[in-house]
């Protein structure tokens, strides 16, 4: 707040001295608007990076824009500050354009311009003002006012001998000016591309001042014939001098816009990119297309091709780690010039651990995924192997020891002899029919555990055997071919229930059943003439009356399969089951 009171109070004071002299309203316009643009830009520069001097420079340069006004003033000090600070302002641009957009000079010959260019406006701009005499030479300076001061340091009036100090202090100047351009174009001709574009606003400045240095020598070799022309460059002048600190703002606003366009950065990792799409997004983002993303190897790390990312630092590179010094599981190798923005720097850091972070995370939902869909899958193959484990269990014991049974008892009988008690063989009559139906039991018992057909012959066999037990007419169309058990398995027991509920609940007076391979698949399909009405499981709908498809719908999600369901009302259900068999 304070500053800004400043330069408001040093624009206004500035301002009254000009129009003091007969400025017109357009010239105290252009000089307001040029002092004021630093000073304003200063200020933004200020508070939004505190710890770089750019912007108390820029402040400093609004501040000593109107520091030469003070010499249309009728106040003898107040004249003298003014002729003698009068290029001040120029000594300001000098250094701000050598230590930006850091804030500090890059090496010694860089501090010896900037301090040249304020020793020589402290002496060489007090030995002019002991020679200045506005009564005598009112065109020395920029404003001509004849009867402003007098000069308060005035030690001697020699015109002859003013003129030369002026003319070696202007050409100083000049000097001082052109090697300032040259050590710009030193540090353009070295920086990299990231920091050529951060560069870029004091180039537009160095270009500015290369125009008022060409345009001060011509009008020292010909003010006579460019006296004319000095008021008519005088607007282009002044809003060239504008665009300065505008420009020297909007790259301070465009590095906050980079900041801002992190979240694109958060967007691209919402969507999961690959490691070769993130990189690319950060080249955008930060400005520097040589920027490499580092992934952390058993060796080292690697770029997104899997090479891998030499240990030692290329000049003018810098490699930031992604993560603690103990657990670097990423690195970015970028442009030393991004290390001028911490703040943006961290934000893409942080975005890429979150990017990792995410990774792992979807890997291990993945990983669980897999292991949710393959336990149901593991369990039922688990409970099919126990199922032909027990039907062969009966089938080679109790069964076995039932028939055995029931031939030793055929062959007591056929050893009775003929006059034996009638009682004694009714009795043994009554044990092999108990022993028949306890066998045709066992084997129906086996059936349902597991049907030895379908083990012995594969799943058409068991559907031809299924559709011969069913008390509707049943067709049957079947390929060759056997699949794996689980597989047929399956498909049997899914036909096994369609078929009852289509006996049961549907009153259909007809079935179809088709078994066939598509591909890598096994398409089974139930089809019946009843009532239909059948909710659809897979849509939500709750399935009723009994039709036991929920449990349809669980064993074949068991095995990766689907289960469509067609039954319009009172035009009969299809049931499709497909299985893969790969």
């Amino acid at each position: 707040m304070g500053w800004g009171a400043a330069a408001l109070a040093a624009g206004l004071g500035g301002c009254w001295a000009y129009a003091r002299i007969g400025a017109e309203p357009a010239d105290l316009a252009r000089d307001l608007c040029v002092g004021w643009a630093f000073a304003g830009s200063g200020l933004v520069a200020w508070a939004r990076r505190p710890a770089n001097r750019t912007g108390p420079l820029m402040l400093a340069e609004g501040l000593t824009w109107f520091l030469g006004n003070l010499q249309g003033t009728p106040v003898p000090l107040l004249f003298t500050l003014g002729a003698w600070g009068e290029a001040l302002n120029l000594a300001v641009l000098a250094h701000l354009l050598l230590v930006f957009p850091d804030g500090r000079a890059g090496g010694a010959g860089e501090r010896r311009l900037i301090a040249a260019g304020y020793l020589l406006v402290a002496v060489g701009g007090l030995i002019r003002v002991l020679l200045y005499d506005p009564a005598a030479d009112s065109s020395a300076s920029y404003l001509t006012c004849v009867d402003c001061g007098p000069n308060a340091f005035l030690v001697r009036r020699d015109a002859d001998l003013f003129g030369a100090v002026d003319l070696v202090y202007r050409w100083a100047g000049v000097a001082l000016t052109v090697l300032v351009a040259l050590r710009m174009v030193q540090r353009w001709r070295a920086a990299s591309p990231a920091r050529r574009r951060v560069l870029l606003p004091s180039w537009v400045a160095v270009g500015l001042s290369l125009a008022f240095v060409g345009w001060e020598m011509l009008y020292l070799l010909m003010p006579r014939l460019l006296g004319g022309a000095d008021a008519v460059l005088a607007l282009p002048s002044d809003l060239t001098e504008v665009a300065v600190p505008v420009v020297f703002l909007v790259s301070l606003l465009r590095m906050r816009l980079r900041r801002a366009s992190v979240g694109d950065l958060l967007v691209a990792v919402g969507r999961t990119p690959t490691a070769h799409d993130l990189q690319d997004t950060l080249r955008r983002t930060l400005g520097d297309p040589t920027l490499v993303l580092g992934l952390r190897t058993g060796a080292g790390h690697a770029d997104p091709d899997g090479r891998p990312l030499p240990a030692f630092r290329a000049p003018g590179r810098d490699v930031t780690p992604v993560g603690t010094d103990q657990d670097a599981g990423a690195v970015l190798v970028h442009d030393s010039a991004l290390a001028e923005d911490p703040a943006l720097l961290a934000a893409a850091c942080a975005v890429v651990r979150l990017w990792r972070r995410n990774a792992l995370l979807r890997a291990e939902a993945e990983e669980q995924a897999r292991a949710a869909r393959t336990a149901p899958g593991r369990l039922l193959r688990t409970v099919d192997e126990e199922r032909r484990r027990l039907e062969r269990d009966l089938h080679d014991g109790a069964q076995t020891r039932l028939v055995y049974t029931l031939m030793t008892l055929r062959r007591l009988d056929a050893g009775l002899p003929s006059g034996v008690d009638p009682a004694l063989r009714r009795t043994v009559t009554e044990v092999e029919g108990s022993l028949r139906q306890a066998l045709e039991e066992l084997r129906d018992l086996a059936r349902g555990i597991h049907p030895e057909v379908l083990g012995r012959a594969g799943i058409g066999p068991a559907l031809t055997s299924l559709a011969e037990q069913c008390p509707v007419p049943v067709t049957v169309e079947t390929e060759p071919g056997r699949y794996p058990p689980l597989v047929e398995s399956t498909a049997y027991f899914v036909a096994c229930e369609a078929l009852a509920n289509a006996v049961k609940h549907a009153a259909a007076r007809h079935i179809e059943v088709r078994a066939r391979r598509s591909g890598a698949r096994l398409v089974v399909e139930v089809a019946d003439d009843g009532v239909g009405g059948v909710p659809d499981p897979a849509t939500g709908a709750a399935v009723g009356g009994g039709t036991g498809l929920t449990g349809l719908v669980e064993r074949v999600s068991a095995v990766c399969g689907s289960l469509e369901v067609d039954s319009p009302e009172g035009r009969g259900t299809r049931i499709r089951v497909e299985l893969p068999c790969a």
